[in-house]
């Protein structure tokens, strides 16, 4: 089976979703591509992953340019012959759809839902795209029931599937007490103060501006504690100015962009996700691998991404700093009690959240829809396709 993975962004939770299943799939022996712009992460990580990379230049918000970025990716499409296009995120999704039309079986997933995104006429302009749209995906692949249920509810009619994020729990394994100190030594953090971390592209959909708003009464209520920011975005530059204008800056740090983000969980003894809106986030389910509770925003896949029974202790309400600081301090002031939920969190994410149930159900997706096509296949998958059946326009 070849399998062609189309995605902009190249960065944050959907590239680690993309390689994760690239990974996953070239283990079990299929042909896999990945089509997207260079820069950033993906290109480099599905290479590494035993993807073939195709270059595929185009803009992460969609414009006047869309038409020509979905003639380009039309022409990769037919160089490349895939069984299945998986189409990653709603700018891949626009290009992809406009570009296959459904002439070859195609998975549309939206990580998030676009028109969720945004507001005003772009909003419904969205909205409108991905009613028209699902007629050219075999499947709409959410990643969690609530991102299902907000496209139901917004009118979409599709042949949805749900698969939950996971993540790869043999990369982040657990760290105990020593494996804490050890990062912290290696990051030069304080051996001993609370510190709170936040892992996410700095954009306004993670909320970190909402968070440093909270911190000012979490410090108050904890002289001691810290908080760090990692990870790089559009953002930055607005964020680092709200830190200067804390009370006293030097106990948030801007960790920027890193490339190995364990040792930041390893370090932590809480991590906060704030976002306004999400699919179902990486990086908590990143952070319960590595045994650290979350806090999370109560947004699409929180709540089923939190152990059972917890989720009405590891949520808050988004754009709301009062409760989110009251949260925090409570958190952070009984470290205990932060190791006994990390463990717990561990065990959830383990029989959950593995990556590798994550790709055989997306593969067992895969080939229901190729033998819905083909039902003469008796389970044995069709060849590639060969014959110029993506439309001869975009």
């Amino acid at each position: 089976m070849t399998i062609l993975h189309v995605s902009q962004p190249v960065d944050g939770g959907v590239a680690r979703v993309v390689v994760d299943l690239v990974r996953g799939q070239r283990e079990a022996g299929f042909r896999v591509l990945v089509a997207c712009p260079q820069g950033g992460r993906l290109a480099a990580e599905a290479t590494a992953a035993g993807a073939l990379v195709l270059d595929w230049p185009a803009r992460r918000a969609p414009g006047p340019w869309t038409p020509a970025e979905a003639w380009r990716l039309r022409r990769i499409v037919l160089a490349a012959a895939p069984d299945v296009v998986h189409l990653h995120s709603a700018k891949a999704g626009l290009a992809g759809r406009l570009a296959v039309r459904g002439a070859v079986p195609t998975v549309f997933q939206p990580h998030a839902w676009s028109f969720a995104a945004v507001e005003g006429p772009l909003a419904a302009a969205s909205l409108r795209w991905e009613r028209y749209a699902t007629r050219w995906a075999r499947a709409v692949l959410c990643v969690s029931e609530r991102e299902r249920q907000d496209g139901e509810a917004a009118g979409l009619v599709a042949p949805w599937r749900v698969v939950r994020n996971g993540v790869d729990v043999r990369h982040h394994t657990f760290a105990d007490s020593a494996a804490r100190r050890a990062a912290r030594m290696s990051l030069g953090l304080d051996l001993d103060a609370p510190l709170a971390v936040c892992v996410g592209r700095l954009c306004r959909q993670k909320g970190q501006d909402v968070l440093l708003a909270a911190w000012p009464k979490v410090a108050e209520r904890l002289p001691e504690a810290r908080l760090a920011l990692v990870g790089g975005g559009p953002d930055a530059t607005a964020l680092a100015d709200l830190v200067r204008a804390l009370p006293e800056p030097s106990r948030v740090r801007l960790a920027g962009d890193v490339a190995d983000l364990r040792p930041w969980l390893a370090a932590a003894d809480l991590v906060v996700l704030p976002s306004r809106w999400e699919g179902m986030a990486l990086a908590p389910l990143e952070a319960m691998a590595t045994g650290r509770p979350v806090l999370l925003t109560d947004v699409p896949g929180a709540r089923e991404s939190l152990p059972p029974g917890r989720s009405a202790g590891g949520l808050v309400p988004p754009e709301n700093p009062t409760e989110l600081a009251r949260r925090m301090a409570e958190s952070l002031s009984d470290l205990i009690e932060c190791e006994r939920q990390g463990a717990v969190a561990r065990e959830h994410v383990i029989g959950h959240h593995d990556v590798r149930s994550v790709v055989r159900r997306v593969t067992e997706l895969y080939r229901t829809i190729l033998l819905a096509e083909f039902p003469d296949a008796s389970g044995i998958l069709p060849p590639p396709r060969r014959t110029a059946r993506v439309p001869g326009r975009s």
